[in-house]
């Protein structure tokens, strides 16, 4: 199997890593093999997926008609 090194890891997130590894019962190789295999095999969202997943994080409630800005700024 082909081998990949990675150079100049923050120390930090290496022991992130490392600990991560460690609750799941991995070896950090192993557990650097999920994450990188987990980061390749996700499809990439489409532009309207991305806008569907953020409308429904700011709610329907969040929004206000940009017309009816514009309308009550006309009136100042």
């Amino acid at each position: 199997m082909p081998s990949v090194l990675v150079r100049d890891v923050n120390a930090s997130t290496l022991k992130k890593l490392k600990l991560k590894a460690a609750r799941e019962g991995r070896s950090l190789q192993a557990e650097v093999q999920i994450i990188l295999d987990r980061a390749v095999e996700s499809e990439p969202l489409s532009e309207l997926e991305t806008a569907r997943k953020i409308r429904l994080a700011l709610g329907a409630d969040s929004q206000t008609d940009s017309a009816e800005l514009l309308r009550e700024d006309r009136y100042r």
